[in-house]
């Protein structure tokens, strides 16, 4: 069988569909129109985010069995259409989970503790103490939405800071545990200091964050998404926090996160982005949240697994 890897990962990926007797070319050099121009040739697809697998190309592959994300989100294949072709769709959020979960309190920490903006005075010799009095996480209520693989993981490392973790998911029960209280959305409005989303992104969930959600938490609260950048509405949270109904924001995905801005003018940059990049009650990274050497190394080892399990099925 030959597999066609239409994006770079950790070299383990190569290595071990090649032990295992498969044909594999390397081919995340070549554009979306090569690639799609080729794909009728092979038996398997392992992609990450620039190529999307449409309806349009899997009509036109009908040898392909089995396709691979090396990652977590799943947005950028028409999953339904595949599997009704009986093609198997495999990711692997194991991978990166603990990456995540660590990032995603990194985050936190950073912004309760005011260590961008200290750590950016220091540097310049600015010398403030009180005014960078921070936060603590024990004793407050954080609230996450969505209980898989990230939302898991996230749970487990702050439940260690002795605060409250309360957790809805509209598709999951029965998964409280000592880390974790399982509730509904209407506890988390009512009591949580922060939220944490760790939603994929569906039709369901974009711009679940907006006004008409943040004005449902009695307090003043922060917010951190780690999940999809269109998860949220990014001029809706602007607002909210010059209204002062949210305290401060921790952003590693971007609803502009097509646009390149390595090669675009800083004029060009949508003003709300404009505003959090700004903002001192907000922390920003580069959708590195899953992004470390481990994760690179078993995401792209359980991926491999699971394809060779699938093509030899």
């Amino acid at each position: 069988m030959k597999i066609l890897l239409a994006d770079s990962n950790h070299a383990i990926l190569h290595e071990t569909l090649v032990n295992s007797g498969f044909e594999c070319d390397l081919f995340w050099n070549k554009s979306s129109k090569e690639l799609i121009s080729i794909l009728p040739n092979y038996d398997a697809l392992v992609i990450r985010s620039k190529f999307k697998v449409t309806k349009e190309i899997i009509d036109n592959c009908p040898k392909l069995k089995c396709i691979g994300r090396v990652g977590a989100g799943m947005e950028n294949i028409d999953v339904e259409y595949a599997s009704s072709k009986k093609i198997k769709c495999l990711n692997a959020p194991e991978g990166n989970r603990d990456a995540l979960g660590e990032h995603t309190l990194a985050m936190l920490l950073m912004l309760f503790t005011n260590l961008k903006k200290a750590d950016a005075e220091v540097r310049k010799g600015i010398w403030l103490r009180a005014e960078n009095r921070g936060f603590e996480i024990k004793d407050k209520t954080i609230g996450i939405i969505g209980f898989g693989n990230m939302g898991s993981s996230f749970a487990k490392k702050i439940s260690g800071f002795d605060c409250t973790v309360l957790v809805y998911d509209k598709y999951k029960t029965g998964f409280g545990n000592k880390y974790v209280i399982e509730t509904a959305m209407e506890r988390i409005f009512e009591e949580c200091d922060i939220i944490s989303l760790h939603v994929p992104l569906t039709k369901e969930t974009e711009f679940m964050i907006n006004t008409a959600f943040i004005n449902k938490f009695k307090k003043g609260i922060y917010i951190i998404n780690t999940a999809r950048g269109n998860c949220l509405r990014t001029a809706d949270l602007v607002s909210a926090i010059e209204s002062g109904k949210v305290k401060g924001a921790c952003l590693d995905v971007l609803e502009y996160e097509s646009v390149s801005f390595e090669q675009i003018d800083n004029k060009e940059i949508p003003e709300p982005l404009n505003y959090l990049i700004h903002s001192d009650k907000v922390v920003l990274s580069p959708h590195i949240g899953g992004w470390t050497h481990e994760s690179n190394y078993k995401m792209s080892k359980i991926i491999a697994e699971k394809m060779i399990a699938v093509l030899r099925s």
